[in-house]
């Protein structure tokens, strides 16, 4: 597909906590944008403390898509993403709007870029067998299958990740291809955009990580137990695997059931959120798509205006492009 023919798009990305959503706004109003959610959690209704959904207020009256989409007690997988945020695009595009996705899911952002090769749809039978598996025999019993079939994934994945290595059993189980020879086809597919990826970059780790820090107490201020005992009540967590793995709630169920005192659930919460910032940074990282934007400059942090500035010069160079 020629370039001019592919939907120009721009997405921010990097860690959680970073600044994405404040500057995705400001980029839509300087650009006439609309927001495409890339988030595997905020796509949940009512569960908005938790996964630093953006409020009314942050979002300053621009249009956001895929925040609230589906019920919290729904599956909802990349290839789903894939598709309802190609029809968001297409849709902002054909508006005669600029489409710029913003969040941290690494995956779906690679998935909706590259290409998905072939659709594989949830089987929640398959899913919890091998869940039920892992909790029987032990997560090294479960990766020892993936092993089996999938030397290749097996190497790059921990075997206490059982999330990751359920859904590479999952994809060979649907396909009878391995996920590591999946990820080679689906990456070779053309991008049917013309995208500019940038990423934020924060040169002293612990800047990134006080942010963290602040923001869970934040969220804590504004309610965040009373959202997870709410969604414990209604069963979401029960029903929904990817919500009760979700960081930001699985952390303060030990102190609901009495297990933890808060303050201990709390540092738990902050310890899980800056290793998933570190993992976010790894794997965006690796994709030679993302090209970085330093949020500080001499030590000192830099103004929304002038992060935004640069991020609109790159984009109309084009560069980043996928």
């Amino acid at each position: 597909m020629a370039t001019e023919q592919k939907i120009k798009i721009l997405a921010v990305v990097g860690p959680t906590a970073s600044g994405k959503t404040a500057i995705s706004v400001e980029l839509a109003k300087r650009l006439g944008g609309e927001v495409v959610s890339c988030d595997s959690m905020q796509v949940y209704r009512r569960m908005n403390i938790g996964t630093a959904k953006p409020t009314k207020e942050e979002t300053c009256g621009i249009a956001h898509h895929l925040i609230d989409a589906v019920e919290p007690d729904a599956p909802f997988s990349c290839a789903e993403y894939v598709v309802a945020a190609g029809e968001a695009v297409k849709g902002i595009s054909e508006r005669g709007k600029l489409p710029i996705l913003c969040g941290g899911t690494g995956l779906y952002l690679d998935r909706f870029l590259c290409g998905e090769m072939e659709e594989t749809h949830a089987d929640e039978n398959l899913r919890s067998s091998l869940f039920d598996f892992a909790e029987k025999e032990g997560a090294e019993a479960l990766h020892a299958r993936l092993r089996e079939v999938d030397p290749e994934s097996a190497d790059a994945i921990h075997p206490n990740n059982v999330k990751r290595v359920v859904r590479a059993l999952e994809i060979y189980e649907q396909t009878g291809i391995p996920k590591s020879e999946f990820d080679r086809r689906s990456q070779a597919v053309e991008s049917p955009y013309d995208a500019v990826v940038i990423g934020l970059h924060y040169p002293r780790r612990e800047v990134l990580y006080d942010r963290i820090n602040r923001r869970v107490d934040m969220m804590l201020a504004d309610g965040l137990l009373e959202e997870t005992k709410k969604l414990l009540e209604e069963g979401v967590f029960d029903v929904n695997l990817t919500a009760a793995q979700a960081i930001g709630y699985k952390e303060l169920l030990g102190y609901l059931d009495g297990r933890e005192t808060l303050t201990e659930a709390t540092e738990n919460l902050k310890t899980a959120t800056r290793r998933y910032a570190k993992r976010q940074l790894t794997w965006f990282s690796a994709k030679p798509y993302v090209e970085w934007v330093e949020m500080e400059q001499g030590g000192t942090l830099r103004s929304l205006d002038e992060v935004c500035e640069e991020i609109i010069s790159r984009f109309q160079r084009g560069e980043a492009g996928v």
